[in-house]
């Protein structure tokens, strides 16, 4: 109360106006956006190691593909006898041979397109049918591997399609990523159509980081979006701490390297008043430092500075106690303990 009253009258600030970090244009902080007044973010390019996920529906082009073991042709003959038809699916074997029956043995026809396999069954029949017509169709490919799925950017820049190959992608919008990917399946495919979209944006960031009062600084990493504000990415690490204090700001660096953008955080104004003035929208590289308390870094560094005293004197004290007690001597007693041994 005395020093209440040697202190006398004055006005008090809001403390935010008092932690205002330095380097920040107020000019500049008008046209900056924030909650409810956000802007759309440039188009995404994508970049390691951006995960994406990629659907194709596949479809061969029956006049270029080539027939490979294992795949599933349909095939009809007209004119064939008819006690053995030639009607159903038929699988290309080991060796890449096709069999059309007990009675017309086997062709091969691996290496060959659909058009060449019907002319080489047609020459086949000829040698026992007088006028044999063929009919095929490929009905499944063996070694057809799914395309479908979530691919990660590697550091090339490039995505892995498997045994289609890579195909770089750095640096692409998803149309323009689209596109790419269709060109390099088109000698597989007959007309692959390909969407492409982001399942995990990992090369865009925001940083926390947290003054630890002297115990160490926090830092958590999290993947940017484009819709989050200072209360968002505060939520992700649940708010403050024991340790934190409501000073805070964002440090945003700039494009040519030179220095940096410092925003100040309004905390209590933002969650107590439903002010959106200093709920900024963050973006991609931007810091959000969040200072320690100060009386929590000032007990933290008295326990630094008296923990070794401490230890010494715990130390010593036990030391002390321990000789006494082998000495014989119990408390202000003079007289001595004798031990006596059991024999």
């Amino acid at each position: 109360m005395l020093f209440a009253l040697c202190c006398g009258c004055q006005t008090l600030q809001h403390r935010s106006m008092l932690s205002t970090p330095p380097n920040c244009d107020a000019r500049m902080l008008e046209c900056l956006p924030r909650e409810l007044d956000k802007v759309t973010v440039p188009t995404y390019r994508i970049e390691p190691p951006d995960v994406l996920t990629i659907d194709v529906v596949q479809q061969v082009a029956q006049s270029t593909y080539q027939l490979q073991i294992g795949d599933v042709l349909a095939i009809t003959v007209m004119g064939a006898f008819p006690e053995e038809p030639i009607a159903g699916d038929y699988q290309i074997e080991a060796g890449g041979v096709v069999a059309l029956g007990y009675g017309y043995g086997s062709v091969e026809i691996a290496g060959n397109t659909v058009g060449q396999a019907k002319l080489l069954i047609e020459q086949h029949l000829l040698e026992q049918l007088r006028d044999p017509q063929v009919s095929l169709s490929l009905r499944d490919v063996a070694q057809f591997q799914p395309i479908s799925g979530e691919h990660m950017v590697g550091s090339d820049g490039t995505i892995s399609l498997g045994q289609y190959g890579s195909v770089p992608l750095v640096g692409l919008t998803l149309d323009e990523a689209r596109m790419a990917i269709a060109d390099h399946l088109s000698p597989y495919f007959a007309n692959p159509q390909v969407s492409v979209s982001v399942y995990a944006f990992n090369s865009k960031v925001y940083y926390i980081v947290t003054q630890g009062g002297g115990t160490g600084d926090g830092l958590v990493r999290l993947p940017f979006t484009g819709n989050e504000t200072v209360m968002d990415a505060l939520s992700q690490i649940n708010g403050l701490s024991y340790v934190s204090s409501s000073r805070m700001w964002i440090a945003r660096p700039q494009h040519d390297g030179q220095g940096s953008q410092i925003l100040p955080i309004d905390w209590e104004g933002i969650t107590q008043r439903a002010e959106v003035r200093s709920n900024y929208q963050i973006l991609p590289g931007d810091r959000i430092f969040i200072a320690h308390n100060s009386l929590v870094a000032f007990d933290e560094t008295i326990a630094k500075l008296t923990s070794p005293f401490e230890r010494i004197f715990g130390f010593t004290l036990l030391g002390t106690g321990t000789v006494s007690r082998l000495s014989g001597k119990v408390l202000n007693n003079n007289k001595q303990v004798v031990l006596f041994s059991p024999n």
